[in-house]
């Protein structure tokens, strides 16, 4: 049995590197950190094999005296911090005084620096962990710092690095996340001899359309809340930018990005009822909270953070991006002007479409609106204000819209309804062109917010069945209604069994009463079944209330009259988020007069 032996310092550091520095990336983010620490401004990162060759950095921060610089590569030697009293309210990138002395124990280090009072500058060379005194060199300002044959002697974990193209990816990102947080600061990246980035100090703004592209600005909302010792900047990507990666993720706490699983949950949620399951939202956001109330002390690469009140600030993070995604009032420029998709309003939802439905003893669906006004152009139209239509039956013309609608104005950007395509598509003319609407997944967005509003306020109001509907199911099901009845009658649902293997459904959500009661009641219960116990549903229940408004939206083949169509259009225009359904597939497109045009190649 061996003894236990105390380690050697070398092998100690060089253990350490495997958590701070497992690639020259890790590398190089350590160093640019310093730099910022340090005050730099300018930041010249030269790069040789992706960093596996050579990795300098060159500042011009305020440097390190000649009498520190041995101090300077050795471990848990930092000037960030002196007391416990420090490490709880960390303000700067570094504290843990590792990385050099890391970095130093596996390549051939180069440390050269002035400070800004001495006269002249000195260097410090290190190999394996062992270096000599500081020798004078020359050096106008700041620090350069270069390692050379990053891993040289140990071989099991260079053999773990990628190919030169693909350590310098990495670095390259790290450059990008580094530059997005600091735009005050100027960065070079060179590799190979060539230079591959150069940024001027700029704004914000300037810096985040420079790194994520016109087309990311362009298709962004600015989110800019405060709320006490918490404030959220920065830009969140409208739906139609969604990507098939999370390449366009960048999320900072106090400047440090980070890979947080509090606040990524959060962001997800606040993205779930507007983008398709296999998409991923994109944004840059910049978190600032009390360096006292947040601990970046977890792990040693620093990008994993703890708060104090962590559900405080999921809440607002949550709810200030939800709200900048439902306020945006902006078309996404993401994608061509013929896809583009409708524009989100802030004002509250009126009464969904839907909800005028009423069913009638004999079964036949009915509907009632409001009193929307029409210009006098349309007054043809207008015979059907506070009166309840015909039955729908199926258009067997379009004769009714032969009279040309009227233009849009700003209060009715959707324009007026012209026809119905396949009893699935709606056609409506506004100032810009053409609109083309997909009936369903509108309405299930318009029922989907007034489900939420409701059950937010507890006024989900349910509608009493005439007669009770029976369906046969399992009696894990039957257990399930039992179990879950007062959440299923905060739903408007009242379920109740009738034997061991079957249920009756006594009213429904009023919202969705003209929807199947059997089949929705089918559904959730399969969803509380599959979900597990009460304690799970708070998270579920926009899912579910999003179930509940799929089942009640008008459906595909249902023909529409002029005048419900049009009512459609109005609800859209006052419900959030209306520009995608809750599955996160775009509701409507614009088709400008000029994009037609050149379809039809006119002027040519």
């Amino acid at each position: 049995m061996p003894s236990i032996q105390q380690l050697p310092d070398l092998l100690i550091s060089q253990i350490a590197a495997g958590e701070v520095v497992e690639r020259p990336a890790a590398a190089l983010k350590e160093l640019l950190e310093n730099s910022l620490d340090a005050g730099a401004t300018d930041l010249r990162i030269h790069l040789e094999e992706g960093g596996l060759q050579t990795l300098k950095v060159v500042d011009n921060g305020h440097g390190i005296m000649a009498d520190q610089l041995v101090l300077a590569l050795a471990r848990h030697a930092t000037s960030k911090i002196t007391s416990l009293g420090d490490l709880e309210s960390v303000a700067s990138f570094g504290f843990r005084g590792e990385a050099l002395a890391s970095m130093a124990a596996v390549s051939k280090l180069r440390l050269a620096s002035r400070h800004a009072n001495a006269l002249h500058a000195h260097e410090i060379l290190a190999e394996g962990g062992k270096f000599g005194a500081p020798v004078p060199c020359a050096l106008n300002d700041g620090t350069t710092i270069e390692l050379r044959e990053l891993f040289f002697n140990t071989p099991a974990r260079r053999k773990f690095l990628k190919s030169a193209s693909t350590e310098y990816g990495h670095c390259d990102t790290t450059v990008l996340r580094t530059a997005l947080a600091r735009p005050d600061v100027a960065f070079t990246l060179t590799h190979n001899g060539r230079v591959q980035r150069q940024l001027r100090a700029e704004s914000h703004a300037e810096r985040m359309k420079s790194l994520l592209g016109a087309e990311f600005a362009q298709a962004a909302q600015t989110v800019l809340v405060a709320g006490g010792p918490l404030s959220l900047s920065g830009l969140v990507a409208l739906p139609a930018y969604a990507r098939v990666g999370r390449d366009m993720q960048f999320l900072y706490v106090n400047g440090r990005f980070v890979r947080d699983k509090l606040l990524s949950h959060a962001l997800r949620q606040a993205w779930q009822d507007v983008l398709h399951h296999d998409r991923h939202p994109a944004y840059c956001l910049f978190l600032t909270v009390d360096y006292a109330a947040v601990d970046v002390n977890v792990h040693p690469a620093k990008t994993e953070v703890r708060f104090r009140d962590s559900r405080a600030v999921h809440q607002f993070v949550y709810h200030a991006v939800q709200q900048a995604l439902a306020s945006s009032a902006k078309m996404s420029a993401a994608v061509p002007a013929s896809l583009r998709p409708a524009t989100d309003g802030a004002r509250d939802s009126a009464n969904a479409f839907s909800s005028r439905h009423t069913l009638t003893g004999s079964g036949a669906a009915h509907t009632t609106f409001p009193h929307h006004t029409f210009p006098p152009q349309q007054a043809q139209f207008s015979h059907w204000v506070a009166q309840t239509p015909p039955p729908y039956e199926p258009q067997a013309d379009l004769t009714d819209v032969a009279p040309t609608p009227p233009i849009s104005t700003d209060d009715h950007p959707l324009g007026y309804a012209i026809a119905q395509l396949h009893g699935i598509y709606l056609l409506a003319q506004n100032q810009a062109g053409l609109v083309l609407v997909d009936m369903h997944a509108a309405h299930e967005r318009i029922l989907y917010e007034q489900l939420k509003t409701s059950f937010a306020q507890h006024s989900l109001a349910s509608q009493a069945l005439l007669i009770p509907i029976t369906f046969e199911t399992s009696a894990l099901t039957v257990a399930t209604a039992i179990e879950q009845a007062e959440f299923l009658q905060s739903l408007g649902l009242h379920i109740t069994p009738i034997s061991p293997t079957a249920l009756a459904v006594r009213s429904i959500p009023h919202l969705l009463q003209h929807g199947d009661p059997a089949q929705l009641a089918r559904d959730i219960l399969h969803d509380l079944a599959e979900h597990g116990q009460a304690h799970t549903l708070e998270e579920r229940c926009n899912e579910m209330l999003g179930n509940l408004a799929c089942h009640g939206a008008v459906r595909a083949h249902r023909q529409l009259s002029l005048n419900e169509m049009n009512a459609l259009l109005r609800d859209m225009e006052t419900t959030e988020r209306a520009n995608q359904c809750n599955h996160g597939r775009p509701t409507w497109f614009q088709f400008s007069i000029q994009e037609l045009d050149k379809l039809f190649m006119r002027g040519k």
